[in-house]
């Protein structure tokens, strides 16, 4: 199966994110820099109390299901998707169980 990222736009401010699908490999070497670099804190934060209280075992549950996590968090923020790169956003809308709402314009492939 291919590799799928979403790219995302947030209509009212224009701000452009990606997000990658499926298992996160960064998660599992980086723990809970990965949405530090993101700029995500709220998983941030969960994912160092945790790794404190596991000595660092939380990216073993984390690294399944961080990406999940971090699509919702941009949906819940009005991002909509402008383009994948790879795969079917259908697909992907599955896969994650989520609607993944398109921007007017958007490539989707």
């Amino acid at each position: 199966m291919a590799y799928n990222k979403i790219i995302f736009e947030n209509p009212n401010t224009g701000a452009i994110k990606e997000a990658p699908v499926g298992f996160s490999w960064t998660v599992f070497f980086f723990n809970f820099f990965l949405p530090l670099f993101r700029g995500d804190w709220k998983w941030t934060i969960i994912m160092l109390v945790t790794a404190v209280l596991t000595s660092g075992l939380n990216c073993l549950v984390f690294m399944f299901i961080y990406n999940k996590l971090y699509v919702k968090e941009l949906l819940s923020a009005g991002f909509k998707v402008r383009s994948m790169e790879a795969g079917s956003l259908d697909v992907v809308s599955t896969k994650l169980g989520v609607n993944l709402p398109k921007l007017a314009q958007a490539n989707t492939n």
